[in-house]
């Protein structure tokens, strides 16, 4: 059950994972915690156990709680705070009046409810009577029913809120210091009926030493209570905490985005007890999985793992068994990828294995993003990349720290949980992660490269070979038709293969295509000693009869095929079997692969390999017959690498289950023709910091426009008939310097362009890219300004 029959290796050429001759007890410790940052560590079982709802793509879902869709309507800032000074003064002039009897029968309601021996002629309350005590409680609710009333009418609340608890925990507690001051004095003076409450009820006797002494504690009490009060209202507390230490650091508070809840700990539904093994009668492997995640030894890669495990049981029952006593024998070590990896080395992002995401920036908090996307984290997972992303922004704007690796990284750690298969090309340098992380490194041009490249993509017809071969070495030549190419190609494979049982090394192509007499001889006589077929020999006498004719794509291939005949590349791309060469017919298997070009000394063979890898993935990726796997390309450059049969295989393998992602300095580096249908073929589009307004232009055509509604104000002179009205404008100019005038206001629908080719060379800050993503169930996100993770 190590493998479940998944990952069961074959040859090296039919895509063979290599296994170590051990593999570790227990996992590396790496760089970020599930679901969390440096210096925050949680649980494996708070890490499950995190909600991750359903959402846009594109929206990092672990604790994720939705926004309103629509931003609620924010009334200025100037008009709460005159709302709030009106409303306040309002409540001074009725409290005032009150306390001064000028509003009568303000207290009928107390005297109809309590006995009239209460009261005396003057409407006082009598002494040693209920009516002491009475009285200043129907004040003390008269003025609470006050500040209630004029605080919702003036928006008290909000204006607090916005205009003090907004400016930092310094101003609001700040802020609460006159605020106090002033409600203690009132009380002291009787102003507000607290004391005459509080002393309504006190017991005093003839000692009037006693009674002062009495008197006195109750102020004090009153005086403590009022600044407790107040301390909680301007957030004393927290700010102590704060500069003390003791709290840490706060986390940011957000009322329209609440911490979502996490299930019950220890419930039936507790997925850290795997009630799906527990509910097909397997408590003994069940409770040794929650053992092995209680006690720190599973991580994050191994519960995805061996859920991905349990899903094929389900699928078929017969793995059962072998599922069952690979967890008795090795706990979280169950189900090991064949490598034996159960962790990456380092990590350089932020992951989620369960949603399958990984976290690229914050989407920023301003006007040119929807309102429900402000703010939200964002992240990638195989459900948009398997409609290809496409990337353009120039040298030193972060497409490879900021894109590739951490989608690279993501989808090796899917590999070791057997979810994907992951191919990483770029040059020979390119920081895409330690060679530690990756079960095959192929180094082409580097002598003390372990592994080769096969040149035919594992193909076995000599048609499909050729045609690879064609799209790789002429499909970026202008006036060279591929199909003849491919024809001139498999007329020469065909024999070969048939004659030796293999196809041609690249010196053996280079001389049949410069039909070297001597190579062609021996191929006939070869043919010929073996019994071939007559049709083999037809094809050799129809390469040679078209071998110089016009438009003969011989030479072009002779003149490509020459490109890798070079003594930097003497051992690779071995066809005699005594390499071992990789071959892209391994995506039916959960490898991790990153292949090195020579791009500083060879970059006009490292591009026609790039073409040749990209025409060999869209072939190998189609022609899977297990899909399962999410099958992923990445080029870290992957210019002058497209061709319009690569493009249209792009646009295919979203039904592959597969994607690829490719990086451009400038849409420059694509033939012109190519230029729209290639931004058709993906379905994620990634603009950088820094494009031109040329490529600007090609984002903003395929984005398109939307339905914005504008203000248009009209400031019209306001022109006096009378004259005192004409000298009260005259002075107002005067002191203004401005006219009088009024204003008209005009609102209406238009059709704007989302990201404008100017926006986009212009207004996308450094460190930021503008990014639209499509699912491949045809959800879509409209273009959003991101800050990348990294940005400060």
């Amino acid at each position: 059950m190590d493998t479940e029959g998944t990952y069961d290796g074959q040859a090296t050429r039919a895509g063979h994972v290599p296994r170590p001759a051990t593999s570790p007890e227990h996992p590396p410790k790496p760089l970020h915690a599930p679901g969390g940052a440096p210096g925050r560590t949680p649980a494996l079982a708070d890490w499950i156990s995190t909600p991750r709802p359903a959402a846009e793509p594109g929206v990092w879902r672990y604790g994720h709680t939705p926004r309103a869709a629509v931003e609620p309507e924010r009334t200025p800032d100037r008009a709460l705070a005159s709302g709030a000074l009106i409303s306040f003064l309002g409540c001074v002039l009725v409290w005032s009046l009150m306390r001064n009897t000028y509003i009568p029968f303000w207290d009928t309601p107390l005297k109809l409810f309590t006995p009239d021996s209460w009261w005396a002629a003057n409407g006082e309350p009598v002494a040693k009577t209920g009516g002491v005590q009475a009285k200043p409680i129907y004040e003390l609710l008269f003025v609470a029913a006050l500040l209630y009333g004029f605080g919702r009418l003036g928006n008290w609340r909000t204006v607090w809120t916005r205009l003090v608890v907004a400016r930092g925990p310094v101003v609001q507690a700040l802020a609460v210091v006159p605020l106090a001051y002033v409600t203690i004095l009132l009380v002291h003076n009787y102003q507000l009926p607290i004391r005459q409450l509080v002393e309504g009820f006190l017991t005093f006797d003839g000692d009037p030493v006693a009674n002062r002494a009495l008197m006195d504690t109750a102020r004090t009490v009153i005086d403590v209570v009022l600044v407790l009060a107040f301390a909680v209202l301007g957030g004393v507390v927290g700010l102590v905490r704060r500069f003390s230490g003791a709290g840490g650091a706060a986390e940011p508070a957000s009322a329209d985005r609440p911490h979502p809840p996490a299930p019950e700990p220890g419930g039936e539904d507790d997925p850290v007890r795997w009630p799906q093994v527990r509910g097909a009668g397997m408590a003994e492997v069940a409770d040794r999985l929650e053992g092995e995640a209680g006690g720190g030894r599973m991580n994050d890669v191994d519960y995805a793992r061996i859920r991905r495990a349990w899903d094929s049981v389900r699928v078929d029952p017969s793995r059962m068994r072998a599922f069952a006593d690979s967890v008795r024998d090795k706990g979280a070590g169950a189900c090991v990828h064949p490598s034996g990896d159960r962790d990456l080395p380092v990590r350089a992002a932020r992951h989620d294995l369960l949603a399958r995401q990984v976290l690229l920036g914050t989407v920023e908090d301003g006007v040119r993003n929807p309102y429900a996307r402000r703010g939200t984290s964002l992240a990638l997972d195989p459900d948009v990349l398997g409609t290809s992303l496409l990337a353009v922004g120039p040298s030193g704007t972060g497409k490879t720290q900021r894109l590739v690796r951490p989608v690279v990284e993501s989808l090796a750690l899917q590999a070791l949980a057997g979810q994907a298969a992951v191919v990483a090309v770029g040059a020979a340098g390119a920081q895409l992660g330690p060679d530690a992380g990756y079960d095959v490194v192929v180094r082409i041009g580097d002598p003390a490269s372990v592994y080769d490249l096969d040149l035919y993509g594992g193909a076995t017809d000599p048609d499909e070979a050729a045609t690879l071969l064609a799209e790789a070495f002429v499909g970026d030549v202008p006036g060279i038709d591929v199909r003849r190419a491919a024809t001139a190609l498999a007329q020469l494979l065909g024999p070969f293969r048939t004659a030796y049982g293999r196809f041609p090394a690249v010196p053996e192509l280079r001389e049949l295509l410069d039909q070297v007499p001597a190579a062609f001889d021996a191929l006939r006589r070869e043919l010929a000693a073996d019994g071939a077929p007559h049709a083999m020999l037809r094809e050799l006498d129809a390469r040679t009869r078209q071998h110089g004719a016009h438009g003969d794509p011989g030479p072009a291939l002779a003149d490509r095929v020459a490109l890798l005949d070079r003594p930097a590349f003497a051992g690779f791309f071995d066809t005699t079997g005594q390499g071992r060469p990789f071959s892209l017919r391994a995506l039916e298997h959960p490898i991790r692969v990153r292949v090195d070009l020579p791009e500083r000394g060879h970059a006009d063979a490292s591009r026609m390999l790039a073409r040749l890898l990209l025409a060999q993935f869209n072939a190998a990726a189609a022609a899977r017959a297990d899909r399962s796997l999410f099958a992923f390309l990445a080029f870290d450059d992957a210019s002058h690498t497209l061709t319009a049969e690569t493009v249209r295989g792009v646009q295919r393998l979203r039904s592959a289950h597969a994607g690829v992602l490719l990086t451009l300095r400038s849409l420059d580096d694509v033939p012109e023709a190519l230029r729209t249908p290639l931004l058709g073929a993906v379905g994620c589009r990634m603009a950088f910091s820094g494009v031109t307004t040329w490529d600007g232009k090609r984002f903003a055509e395929a984005w398109g426009t939307e339905w914005v509604e504008t203000r248009d104000v009209t400031h019209r002179t306001v022109f006096a008939d009378q004259p005192l009205t004409r000298a009260i404008h005259a002075f107002r100019k005067l002191v203004t310097g401005k006219a009088v005038t009024t204003d008209a206001v005009t609102v209406r629908q238009v059709e704007r362009e989302r990201w404008s080719a100017s926006d986009l060379a212009h207004a996308v800050p450094p460190g930021h890219a503008v990014l639209s993503l499509t699912s491949v169930k045809g959800e879509r996100a409209a273009p959003l300004l991101v800050r990348l993770a990294g940005t400060a």
